[in-house]
């Protein structure tokens, strides 16, 4: 959850007064402050490769000022524009200001009185950096997301991760974020943009403890299941294999052991292993293999856990990661965790997806 004081979060779960603010900085410089949003929302998604998405309505003048893009060096422009984004709360007479991130402007158009924006995360500029030539990386995976990524995000890598060598010989030919990915899968790792604009890489996590209680029926919250399911791309088991310094193939697997889980192996959906494999010149060793078959099935198995659909007021403080209490749909106080959601920007309903965990 997004830091916020204990006063607002007491607040934000009942009805409560909100405003929504933004700053556009460009090339590293704050260019406006205080931009007039009339209305708008944001969305983030887990399973998206750039989670965050932002729409916002400005006028297209307000207090002497003209909103409309009109040259590239505009507040609005989508030349390089970043938007930091705030949810305000009144709380005890003044306003408390949580820090919802930083939103690269991707298109602003003005149709008449108002000047729409659409805004995307920041992932979204490592995303369009496609290599100009082959890639080889040398180093360690530190030193290597660091060159993927710098100057345009900074890369902040949680202590708990082991840093080793990245084999010699690699090379990535175009998709700079695919890259990415495929190292944080070897690594394990997971990465995600935090608040403050910068690019964290840490261990994944898959439990916690709940950061809120939701109720079905109180404060206008309503729970449903979501009862979305299929067989494709379905596994009960993930295969990781690589390459040891002498050229021998070696392999890990991680097999769905969960007595839980509607794909465990050997159970009801198929008694024959249904494997998931993939494949990197990052591992070097069979423990490396198998820790990474092990995050990869625990990063993958979320697309098989129940699900449940939860409508309740804007709480600014919560993101996908975050794992809530729900008691609702025949469940009493249950960990789930948030894998989607919808905040809007003026009076309305929040919308997550969250999924049941096990802690």
């Amino acid at each position: 959850m997004l830091e916020m004081s204990s006063e607002a979060l007491a607040v934000v779960q009942r009805s409560h007064t909100m405003v929504v603010r933004a700053e556009s900085w460009l090339n590293g410089e704050l260019v406006a402050d205080d931009i007039p949003i009339a209305s708008g929302g944001e969305e983030r998604d887990r399973s998206l490769a750039v989670p965050e998405r932002a729409t916002l309505t400005v006028p297209r003048r307000d207090r002497g000022t003209t909103w409309d893009p009109i040259d590239p060096d505009h507040p609005l422009a989508a030349y390089g524009q970043q938007l930091r984004i705030s949810y305000g709360v009144g709380v005890g007479g003044s306003v408390e200001w949580i820090d919802r991130g930083w939103f690269l402007i991707t298109e602003s158009q003005a149709d008449g009185d108002t000047v729409s924006i659409q805004c995307e995360g920041l992932l979204s500029l490592i995303e369009e950096a496609r290599f100009v030539a082959p890639f080889q990386p040398s180093g360690t995976l530190a030193s290597t997301v660091r060159s993927l990524v710098e100057p345009a995000l900074t890369v902040e890598i949680d202590g708990a991760l082991v840093d080793r060598a990245v084999p010699v010989g690699m090379q990535w030919d175009e998709d700079r974020l695919a890259a990415v990915h495929e190292l944080l899968d070897a690594w394990p790792a997971v990465a995600r943009v935090t608040e403050d604009g910068f690019l964290r890489v840490e261990p994944l996590v898959d439990t916690g403890t709940p950061v809120l209680s939701l109720t079905d029926g109180t404060g206008g919250t309503v729970v449903r299941w979501n009862s979305a399911n299929s067989r494709a791309g379905a596994f009960t088991v993930v295969v990781a294999r690589g390459e040891d310094a002498d050229g021998n193939p070696i392999q890990g697997v991680a097999y769905d052991r969960d007595d839980s889980s509607p794909l465990r192996d050997g159970g009801g959906f198929n008694p024959l292993p249904v494997p998931h494999v993939f494949q990197s010149p990052l591992l070097t060793t069979v423990a490396q293999c198998r820790a990474a078959a092990q995050a990869t099935l625990t990063r993958l198995r979320r697309s098989a856990s129940r699900r449940l659909a939860v409508t309740l007021m804007p709480h600014p403080g919560l993101v996908p990661g975050d794992v809530v209490s729900v008691t609702g749909a025949g469940m009493t106080d249950v960990p789930c965790m948030i894998e989607t959601m919808s905040l809007p920007y003026s009076p309305g309903e929040m919308q997550l997806t969250v999924r049941t965990i096990d802690v």
